[in-house]
């Protein structure tokens, strides 16, 4: 594949805007100036670089975000900075999305990519992934406040029960809470109907994927393919 064309699928602009980043001497593979037009390269696993930044060829890009307070999971934020901001032009630019949402004063885990096809699947209700929360309530969580989120909620304008798939009693006001389903602003619609609130909310685990531990807020890393898999896996109880 001509270089031209493996920059312009990894995000650096149109045909001539990577026409012209090769001519100006701005392309290197592996470790060396390639500034004519006509090369042609493996793309599987090709590592170059494009001013500061180092890549590796992917066809299809799956992330994982350790997402800060104040952001939003929109390319408009309107109040608050966007997720989008975190990351380089050349990913925003290949139609990077977030599979799902967090809002904007929800931290933790989401998970990013321009693969169509992964994030409809991801987001499928019938898909039924899970999703581990780590909560603090503003009032003491009583035993049948728990039981009544084991048991399942309506919802106002939702249709169904919504109910947790596991739940972990930390303290008195905190909580580890699984859900399946993802309507909007589910966890916190839930606590209200049992009679509390959420205070701070934290997403830990997406499918068998848990939010690594070294990834501090704001950081972002390339899944691999078996992180991937984990992601869209549903744990068994």
């Amino acid at each position: 594949m001509l270089l031209e064309k493996i920059l312009q699928s990894q995000g650096f602009g149109s045909r001539k805007q990577c026409q012209s980043l090769i001519q100006r001497g701005l392309v290197k593979v592996n470790g060396e100036i390639c500034d004519q037009l006509k090369t042609q390269f493996q793309p599987q696993d090709l590592e170059f670089q494009v001013g500061e930044y180092r890549c590796r060829y992917r066809e299809h890009v799956y992330i994982a975000l350790n997402k800060p307070q104040g952001y939003e999971c929109s390319h408009q934020a309107q109040f608050h900075f966007s997720v989008f901001q975190l990351f380089p032009e050349y990913l925003r630019e290949r139609g990077l999305q977030t599979v799902g949402r967090l809002d904007q004063d929800t931290t933790g885990l989401i998970l990013l990519s321009d693969d169509g096809r992964f994030i409809q699947a991801s987001t499928h209700p019938k898909k039924h992934v899970d999703k581990e929360y780590w909560l603090k309530t503003a009032d003491p969580m009583t035993e049948s406040q728990i039981q009544q989120l084991q048991q399942g909620v309506e919802l106002r304008n939702e249709k169904g029960i919504f109910q947790a798939s596991s739940i972990q009693q930390m303290n008195d006001y905190e909580l580890r809470m699984t859900i399946h389903q993802g309507v909007y602003h589910q966890v916190k619609r839930m606590l209200a109907a049992v009679g509390n609130k959420v205070t701070e909310l934290h997403r830990h685990r997406v499918g068998e994927l848990e939010l690594p531990t070294d990834l501090a807020q704001g950081e972002w890393i390339y899944l691999t393919a078996e992180q991937v898999q984990l992601a869209i896996s549903r744990r068994e109880s």
